[in-house]
């Protein structure tokens, strides 16, 4: 485990699953840091040796079990069907491994606090993977609303894409955690909160337009008790967006390509505030990647990450209330 020229301990990560958001964006983001993906594994052993070959990873595995054997590796990448990240990042943690697990954590708040506490116990970091936390955008947003807006009130934020055509997606499997919610509305709900705190109640209202057993559309409400509130809204029926806005009693602040964004393109900041309005422009970066490096730093100084066990347990939380209320119909305390 040397150091890494930026200082931060050199990783070399094991990558659990063989998932497209692996693929396309997690490995590569290793790749291009200070850090290395080591081994990959998949149930099938044929699939796991393709991918690492794809892939330029030197081993793989036909089980998860032989990869958290592998000596050489000091962390693991979780990018399973949400309702196995729970057991599995306990199972790396039982073999001492530091764990970056894709949101969300777990499939509920109590699963969350049993992760938790069971990393804690084993004394490794964990991270939940809420990659647009560590954009420069997103940290000038949340930098704006604690600053140089007063007295925000509202925060509306959505995220919905097509998933058509793919009735087996995993993301469409209640036994694994699926829905929109938890696949996309995490995000919404994550932005909320960074911006407003934790919420006093929650109200939703869901569909499932493929009679899968889980939401394939949310719309909700996070309220507090002083009458501020939050908007979000997921879904898998409608065209990509992905958008948040931020109001304030002096202004607002509001971003298009919000969470998932490019990484080879420039993305903007809207705002006005006071009456100046302004366009901030940011350079293209690679926001997988600037979550690797937090995360090795993290893993290297001892401390905890910015999104760590206990935001992904407030999170989920709030998930938890809004899914209870879509399903009885009624408002839910947090």
């Amino acid at each position: 485990m040397p150091d890494s020229p930026t200082g931060s301990t050199s990783l070399e990560f094991g990558v659990l699953g063989t998932a497209g958001i692996a693929r396309k964006a997690v490995i590569p983001a290793i790749a291009a840091s200070d850090h290395a993906v080591g081994a990959v594994a998949s149930r099938d052993a044929a699939r796991a040796e393709r991918f690492a070959a794809e892939n330029a990873i030197p081993r793989s595995y036909g089980s998860y079990e032989a990869l958290l054997d592998d000596d050489a590796l000091d962390a693991v990448y979780v990018p399973l069907p949400n309702g196995r990240h729970a057991e599995w990042t306990k199972r790396a943690a039982d073999a001492g491994l530091d764990v970056l697990c894709e949101k969300p954590l777990a499939a509920d708040a109590a699963e969350a606090r049993d992760v938790v506490a069971h990393c804690d116990e084993r004394g490794v970091t964990l991270m939940e993977a809420f990659m647009y936390r560590y954009h420069p955008r997103t940290e000038r947003a949340v930098a704006l609303a604690a600053t140089e807006l007063d007295d925000v009130r509202t925060v509306t934020a959505t995220f919905r894409f097509p998933l058509y055509d793919r009735p087996n997606d995993v993301r469409l499997d209640p036994d694994l955690a699926g829905g929109s919610l938890m696949d996309v509305g995490c995000y919404p709900v994550s932005l909320a909160r960074t911006i407003l705190g934790e919420p006093d109640r929650a109200y939703a209202h869901a569909g499932d337009t493929r009679d899968a057993g889980v939401d394939t559309e949310l719309s909700g409400v996070l309220a507090y008790d002083d009458g501020r509130s939050a908007r979000v809204a997921s879904g898998f029926d409608t065209q990509l967006v992905q958008r948040y806005r931020v109001d304030a009693t002096n202004g607002w602040v509001a971003v298009k390509r919000a969470f998932d964004a490019p990484t080879d393109e420039p993305v903007e900041l809207e705002y006005e505030i006071d009456g100046r309005h302004g366009v901030e422009t940011f350079p293209a970066v690679d926001q997988y990647r600037l979550q690797v490096e937090h995360f090795a730093e993290r893993v290297a100084d001892g401390t905890a990450p910015l999104t760590d066990g206990q935001e992904a347990i407030a999170n989920m939380a709030a998930i938890d209330a809004l899914a209870e209320s879509a399903a009885d119909g009624g408002p839910v305390d947090l």
